[in-house]
């Protein structure tokens, strides 16, 4: 059958977005994320007065268009995934027979360099913990957030999603949905659960939850979820209190998470499991991380090494 050329229209991303949710049982952020990619192209098409017409764009259209983005001071991790996006929304019209070939192809990557996340001491941790005011209404919650972020390594989404159904008490285990709603088993320590139940069975019982949010663990003071933008203004607010100048988010207690394990001898597979990575390459920057504390370690305490 022959491939029927089509326009690139709000529409036709409202098809990609169910084909991501649908087909690939992508995350909703993530498909946030393709589709807001896919709008951003749809944009520089019409701003240009080129053509949306899927069969009229070529490589040259999507070299021009990364050469845009790199005039407005897009980074390389931006346009990265930009790219990630609009090749998935290619893959999505060859299979659905509308479009010719694939324009992407041939584009690659920008090169990111090895980027070493920011990593909070246990002292910058324990500091951010104890000066959180639980006479405040949200204080048991906060304190909880933190410690279930950092006690488990968990991503945002995974925080704010996390049902109560989802927490195995007697067993020491939080069940977690992850990215393409894949489910791993966590575990949380004793003192951990202990902060967290303190939340769920105390200050917890003063919020009324909206119907939906029935079995939420985290819930704001409407008795709705948090969103992410809530939890990294709730970090935020706290770094800055404490005088941590470190460039931190939510992100961060997972970093730090699987750097502190990784320093303290854990097995590398283990952590990559317990983070939920599809690969154990993606947890390996954490020995990085590892090796430039003991590099540090070395330089300064080592009379060879002492300048």
């Amino acid at each position: 059958m022959d491939k029927q050329p089509v326009n690139i229209t709000q529409n036709l991303i409202k098809h990609f977005a169910d084909y991501l949710r649908l087909e690939l049982s992508l995350s909703d952020n993530s498909v946030e994320a393709y589709c807001h990619d896919v709008h951003l192209f749809l944009q520089y098409l019409e701003s240009q007065n080129l053509s949306t017409e899927t069969n009229a764009i070529k490589q040259d259209t999507i070299e021009n268009f990364f050469a845009y983005l790199y005039d407005l001071n897009i980074g390389a991790t931006s346009q990265a995934r930009i790219l990630s996006g609009l090749k998935s929304f290619w893959r999505y019209l060859l299979q659905e027979n509308l479009a010719e070939t694939d324009p992407t192809v041939l584009i690659s990557s920008p090169s990111l360099g090895r980027h070493l996340p920011e990593v909070l001491t246990y002292e910058e941790i324990q500091k951010m913990l104890d000066s959180i005011d639980l006479s405040q209404p949200n204080g048991h919650r906060n304190k909880a957030m933190i410690e279930v972020m950092y006690g488990c390594g968990l991503r945002v989404s995974e925080l704010i999603g996390l049902q109560i159904s989802d927490i195995y008490r007697n067993d020491g285990f939080l069940r977690i949905i992850g990215k393409g709603s894949k489910e791993r088993l966590v575990p949380i320590g004793d003192s951990s659960l202990k902060i967290l139940f303190q939340y769920i069975e105390g200050a917890r019982l003063h919020v009324t939850p909206k119907p939906k949010f029935t079995d939420t663990v985290f819930l704001n003071s409407r008795g709705t979820g948090l969103t992410r933008q809530m939890v990294f203004l709730i970090v935020k607010d706290l770094a800055e209190k404490n005088g941590i100048t470190k460039t931190i988010s939510p992100h961060t207690f997972r970093h730090s998470f699987a750097t502190h394990l990784l320093e303290g001898g854990a097995n590398l597979l283990a952590v990559q499991q317990m983070l939920g990575h599809a690969s154990v390459s993606t947890t390996e920057i954490y020995t990085h991380i590892s090796d430039e504390l003991l590099r540090d370690t070395l330089t300064t305490y080592h009379p060879r090494f002492r300048k």
